[in-house]
């Protein structure tokens, strides 16, 4: 049975049924198995039986009441992939399709992501089924209020300290907080992504979309290529997307698009400031769809992505697996060059062969969108030690975490045809390092998993 027969039996028999968590093992192991130059194909297989096993998976109910008083169940959960690092250090998702595979293929990721940036962060991530649209302000704090009931018993500053993702932003981590707060009286960071005014880091909500263009105009400039005046096709429409467009119109780029779950909205022309400043107020403020948009620049298309127009840069800022095969050779026909991740593995597996048939620069999420965890490490610190710092402050420390990314993807190795293997680098990168760490806690030996 040959190495990779091994991990998909272990994986099979462990973990069966969860997809999303078997492809981003297999991506991960696929980038390493032929690490030759510093690991024998054994000393990798061991390695990654210990990886694939969270170190524990939480599940509790959740039960919140509505505001016509009727009772409802959810679903939560809290993985804690590997703190060989440091603390467990990952969002929390707020969204129906939220199950332990989907939870579990995030924390994997999370766990080198967190490497990546040279922070003492271990990999977890968490959320629950709960679907937060079209809930009204007091049902989401119920519910918030509902979870952390039962992960504040999981959680702690030194221990596992969560943040936002999907469906959780500043106001629900707000909320989630304050319960915790009330609940142990302890003033403490055991959640990163607050707001300014009780312990938060200035420039945290833009801190994962400018840090997705930061990487972006450095791999740029590695390739001798420039981002000004670089058509970008921009998917999603909350923090990420939103702040990225913003850095983008800042680096003098023209970013084109944003989009939501029923269409995209397409400037041909590219997004002004004050079309971004209407769109944060339509999303943020109003917690609109884009096809409510009433202005004369930009047109809505509904059931159309960003992937269905011309440009040289592809951002996927929603959801993973967004683009797929078919999409993204339909990209390169109409002569796509970069795609740089902002969500967690945005792009399909299969998409990936043609990414890598066609020689284009793939950054991938785990390094591009990873300036978010960044600075909630940072907030950490701040939390520690009680001094904040200024969103200058902030802003410069994330340029040279994402520098510092850059790096470390470019380590262990070179280019290719003109193109640096993003992923492969940074997948290497990580793995070396968590798996470093793994031994000098617990020892070099034999893995094997005893039934």
């Amino acid at each position: 049975m040959s190495i990779k027969e091994e991990i998909l039996n272990e994986l099979s028999t462990h973990h069966s049924y969860q997809s999303e968590y078997r492809d981003s093992v297999l991506e991960v192991f696929e980038d390493v198995i032929d690490f030759e130059s510093h690991y024998e194909p054994t000393e990798i297989k061991d390695a990654f039986f210990r990886l694939i096993e969270p170190d524990r998976v939480i599940r509790f109910k959740i039960e919140w009441v509505d505001d016509s008083e009727v009772i409802h169940i959810n679903r939560g959960y809290r993985v804690q992939m590997n703190n060989s690092l440091g603390p467990y250090k990952g969002g929390l998702r707020f969204h129906p399709s939220v199950n332990q595979s989907i939870l579990k293929f995030l924390a994997f990721e999370q766990t080198f992501k967190n490497a990546l940036t040279g922070l003492p962060m271990g990999g977890g991530k968490g959320g629950a089924d709960f679907d937060p649209k079209g809930k009204s302000e007091n049902e989401i704090r119920n519910f918030c209020k509902a979870y952390m009931e039962e992960l504040s018993k999981y959680v702690g500053p030194h221990r596992d300290i969560p943040a936002g993702d999907i469906g959780v932003g500043t106001r629900e981590i707000g909320y989630m907080y304050g319960h915790h707060l009330k609940l142990t009286g302890r003033f403490e960071g055991v959640l990163t992504g607050k707001h300014p005014t009780f312990g938060g880091s200035c420039g945290r909500e833009e801190a994962t979309g400018y840090g997705c263009i930061y990487f972006l105009k450095e791999a740029l400039s590695f390739h001798n290529k420039s981002l000004e005046g670089a058509k970008c096709l921009v998917s999603g429409a909350g923090n990420v997307a939103l702040y990225a467009v913003e850095k983008l119109i800042q680096e003098k780029a023209v970013a084109l698009s944003v989009s939501d779950s029923d269409g995209v909205l397409f400037f041909e022309n590219g997004i002004r400031s004050e079309d971004l400043e209407k769109l944060k107020e339509l999303k943020f403020e109003k917690r609109g769809r884009l096809s409510e948009w009433s202005e004369p620049f930009g047109e809505y298309f509904e059931g159309k992505t960003p992937w269905d127009f011309s440009g040289e840069v592809a951002i996927p800022c929603a959801t993973q697996n967004e683009i797929s095969k078919e999409q993204v050779q339909k990209l390169i026909d109409n002569g796509l060059e970069v795609i740089c991740e902002g969500a967690n593995n945005p792009t399909q597996a299969e998409a990936l062969e043609a990414v890598k048939e066609n020689n284009l620069i793939f950054l991938p999420g785990k390094a591009a969108n990873a300036g978010g965890v960044a600075i909630s490490g940072i907030e950490r610190s701040q939390n520690a030690t009680h001094r904040p710092l200024s969103k200058t402050d902030v802003e410069e420390i994330l340029v040279d975490i994402m520098k510092g990314i850059h790096m470390n993807c470019c380590k262990f190795v070179s280019k290719v045809d003109g193109i640096l293997p993003y992923k492969k680098g940074a997948n290497r990168y990580a793995f070396d390092k968590v798996i470093q760490a793994t031994i000098k806690l617990r020892g070099r030996t034999r893995a094997n998993n005893s039934r």
